[in-house]
Formats: C-alpha cells, structure tokens, sequence
C-alpha cells in the first residue's frame, strides 16, 4: 500500500489518500477507524462479508461501529480518499450521518459534478494522476462552514480525552445539547456517544501498537471505565481481545497515526 500526503490547502480536510494495488486474492481485518472515506475501484471492488455484499467501483464508506473481514477476490487497483471526521459532508454536499454503517454508490447520490469526477479517474492512466484529478475536484469545494468548526473542536477535546461528557462537548463549541448531537451527527456521521467509543477504541490500538501490555493503563489511558469494560469494548469493535488481536496481526490505530 502506498500513501499520499494531500496539497497544503487540503491537510484541514483530507488526512491523506492511499493506494493498494495487488494480483493475489486477499482478506483483511478492518476496524472502524473515526473517518469516512471515498474509493475507487479502477479494478476489482472489495467484498464485505458482514454486510453480504461488494463495494461498488465508486462508493463513499461512511462511519462504521464493527469490525469487517474485507476481501479481494481479484486483481485489485484502488485509490481511497482519507477525510478528517468531520469534512466529507463539505466536499459532496450529503451529510455523513446518510453513510452510517453502509457502502454507497457514489452513483447513487445522483450528482452529475461525482459521476463525472469517478469516470476520469476511471479513464486516467497512472494512479498518481488520478489523485491529483482528485485533489483538483477537492480543492475548487472548499466552503467551511461554522457547524465544522465546531464539531473540528469537539472531536479534538475527544482525541485528548474520549471519556468527555456529550455536556462538556457542547459547551465547548457554545451549543445546547440537544443541537450539538444533531449537528454532530449531521457532520461526522454519528452520534457523539457512539464517537466516542470509536476513539476510545482507536486510542487503545494506538497504545498497543506502541507496546503497552498493562490493560489497566490502558484502559485508563484510553478514557474506558475499567479493564473489563475495555476488554469487551475493544471485542465489540475489532472482534478480537486485545490478547487473540496481537496473535492475528500487529495492533494498528488508523485515527491515531499519521502514516502521510
């Protein structure tokens, strides 16, 4: 897998892009990691077991709350658009929360500037120029907005301290409530609570994939209540222990590390 930084006025709104090209049929665990994505498939498309279907050539990945056994089952030559939590909305005008724990055909939204977008990168030739068609479309539907501001600030407070209370959040960005779930949800694709147990998630992979082995630290650490509630947490979203996940591969936080 190769990975790409984005342009300079991009790195607000996409956390990078990656590509995986490969021949061989394969299956990879994933979890969820905070971050909705954009995929293109310029070849074979991937196949999610727990949702009983392929991804389409184009398809946007919204927020997700369980862990799923991706497979290839040919040639694969796909290109990924990374987002930060809260921006994706921004750039297709469709608020995430339409995404929640589903594969969509970008098709599907039924907007002509997308379609148009997936079928020059369907038609490029070399992988590298199909990103910078990408970051062309990208960069000319930059319009922030005060509502992502906002929730860019709450999610912030979440990295540094996932056990924060939905109250403390909406105070933080001057919002009831009540309004700082809608517009979180609208924004990042679900609601603060469950959010907040994908952080709590990802920030103990983070420790693992650094060498923690203490599963009382980490539980603390990572903002759960106990070692058990840690335990069944990390089970529900990687379906694995946090033992049984570092005899199947090297623990890995997507949310939590920057490999652009």
């Amino acid at each position: 897998m190769k990975v790409y930084p984005p342009a300079e006025e991009l790195r607000d709104y996409v956390r990078y892009y990656w590509v995986e090209e490969r021949v061989a049929p394969e299956k990879v665990l994933t979890f969820p990691i905070g971050c909705s994505q954009m995929i293109f498939h310029r070849k074979s498309p991937f196949y999610i077991p727990e949702l009983g279907k392929f991804q389409d050539r184009f398809t946007i990945s919204g927020q997700v709350n369980f862990p799923a056994h991706v497979k290839s089952e040919g040639e694969v030559e796909t290109i990924v658009v990374v987002f930060y939590p809260h921006t994706l909305g921004m750039f297709i005008n469709t608020p995430p929360s339409a995404f929640y724990n589903l594969e969509v055909s970008g098709y599907d939204l039924g907007k002509r500037d997308l379609n148009e977008l997936a079928s020059r990168v369907f038609q490029c030739e070399r992988t590298k120029d199909c990103i910078v068609l990408i970051e062309k479309w990208l960069l000319s539907r930059i319009r922030p907005t005060l509502n992502m501001a906002r929730i860019k600030d709450a999610v912030k407070l979440l990295m540094v301290s996932p056990s924060a209370r939905v109250n403390t959040l909406a105070d933080r960005v001057c919002l009831g409530k009540k309004q700082f779930e809608r517009v979180f949800r609208e924004q990042v694709g679900m609601n603060p609570k469950e959010y907040a147990r994908v952080v709590r998630f990802q920030k103990s992979l983070w420790l693992l994939q650094r060498g923690y082995e203490d599963y009382v630290g980490i539980a603390y650490e990572a903002g759960y209540s106990d070692q058990s509630h840690f335990i069944r947490e990390f089970k529900a979203m990687g379906g694995h222990t946090p033992a049984s996940l570092r005899s199947y591969c090297m623990p890995y936080s997507d949310l939590f590390t920057n490999p652009a």
